[in-house]
């Protein structure tokens, strides 16, 4: 059978299995040990077994479970809260600066995270009912929260920067310094964005009234609460850039900080220790199984010869790189509507990698256009998992159809930046070209 034939029986099964319901994962080992068993035969098999054993032994997918214990402590520390407040303290007189004090905390919640549903559910919790009550007009606030909410995939530590380098080979922690200036870059868009907005129509986004705003001294005050949480940020980013650590020997350090953290503020209990085991196992657990269905098939489909046909095939076509670039962009974009970045990165990674390698693009900045590309789906309708995170906890008077519309404008901001980080692909590779000990 021609490898043409074969690619096209082999992603026929994959999307087969798929309409069924199958967990990606498990979609894409079974397509791969099927294709297996019939090019290559039985003895082809120890290739799963070799590929569980060395990937899951694999020393960067510790940095996971380390990440979310990190993270817990970090939440359970009373941090939200005080940022919160600290931020309605300082920026609640500005017009829309309780939507724009939201997104920063939202960046900061994604330092301490690497996932988006922490600031997206957290902020829903506590900004949502605040702002509404304050007069804020649902359509910014719904919009900035989901927004800001999905920096938490790009903003080191990110669980799928891990996920991507694990599957690829691309040093994480250089897509964790990597993400930094991307990250920023957006949340400055969104806070740009909404300052303008709310200037141009202060009703979505009124100040605060004069006599419930506070001296100097008062806000001062608050952040004492919040100095801790943020110098353990910027320690373990730092020792990742200065090369004294490694990300996953960061994360041990983030972690340990974290149960330091929540110790001083008192907040420390078995009860969260155990609650931050037991979610560090189930995502730990869930990530093994996908790095093992993914790195499965694509060792199949690399032996069979698909990537140089695919190679041969684009090479053929005669058209600038760049637009086979632009076009892989919104074939995710499409696939980030309907499918969660994990099984996007399962199905289109053993694809597009090899071609990007052969057109002569970066992988770490194809690795940061896919992440943010990933960002937009988690706030893209109809499957957007920020858009059903914050219904979860919205008010009852909040539709699906009032998040929808909310995201609008903010979707396009991504976009936005997205093609801000293809035409200047510096602003994601400058900072790790000068880290140290690279």
């Amino acid at each position: 059978m021609s490898v043409g034939l074969l690619t096209l029986v082999l992603f026929s099964i994959l999307v087969i299995l798929l309409l069924t319901g199958l967990p990606v994962a498990f979609s894409l080992g079974f397509a791969g040990l099927v294709l297996m068993l019939w090019q290559l035969g039985p003895s082809s098999l120890y290739l799963i077994f070799a590929t569980a054993f060395s990937d899951w032994n694999n020393y960067i997918l510790l940095a996971i479970p380390l990440f979310v214990i990190m993270a817990n402590f970090l939440k359970e520390s009373g941090i939200a809260d005080d940022l919160y407040e600290m931020m309605y303290r300082w920026m609640g007189p500005l017009r829309g600066g309780l939507a724009m004090g939201t997104v920063v905390i939202c960046a900061i919640f994604a330092a301490m995270s690497g996932v988006s549903a922490a600031g997206t559910v957290t902020m829903g919790k506590i900004a949502l009912p605040s702002m509404l009550n304050r007069g804020y007009d649902k359509r910014i606030v719904l919009g900035a929260i989901a927004a800001a909410g999905s920096l938490g995939i790009l903003i080191p530590p990110s669980v799928t920067m891990v996920i991507f380098a694990s599957l690829t080979g691309e040093s994480v922690g250089k897509l964790f310094i990597g993400g930094v200036f991307p990250g920023i870059m957006l949340a400055g868009i969104f806070v740009v964005y909404i300052g303008i907005r709310t200037a141009l129509q202060p009703h979505l986004g009124p100040a605060v009234p004069r006599e419930e705003r506070f001296t100097m001294r008062q806000k001062l005050v608050l952040l004492k609460a919040v100095v801790a949480p943020i110098i353990l940020i910027l320690l373990v980013l730092g020792i990742i850039y200065l090369g004294v650590a490694t990300p996953t020997e960061a994360a041990g350090i983030g972690a340990f900080g974290a149960i330091i953290v929540s110790l001083v503020n008192r907040r420390f209990s078995w009860a969260v220790l155990r609650e931050a085991s037991k979610d560090a196992l189930f995502v730990t657990v869930m990530c093994g199984w996908i790095v093992l269905g993914a790195k499965s098939f694509a060792h199949v489909y690399t032996q069979v010869g698909v990537p140089a046909f695919l190679s041969d095939v684009i090479a053929g076509l005669g058209v600038n790189r760049w637009v086979i670039m632009v076009m892989m962009q919104l074939i995710l974009l499409i696939l980030g509507c309907f499918i969660d970045p994990m099984g996007i990165m399962m199905i289109t990674l053993p694809v597009f990698v090899p071609i990007v390698n052969d057109l002569g693009f970066s992988l770490l900045w194809f690795g940061i256009l896919f992440t943010v590309n990933m960002e937009v789906g988690y706030i893209t309708p109809p499957f957007g998992f920020n858009l059903f995170y914050l219904k979860g906890v919205t008010p009852p008077g909040i539709t699906l159809r009032d998040i929808y519309t909310s995201i609008t404008p903010f979707v396009m901001l991504e976009i936005i930046g997205l093609v801000l980080l293809m035409a200047f692909p510096q602003i994601a590779l400058w900072l790790p070209q000068n880290m140290m000990g690279k």
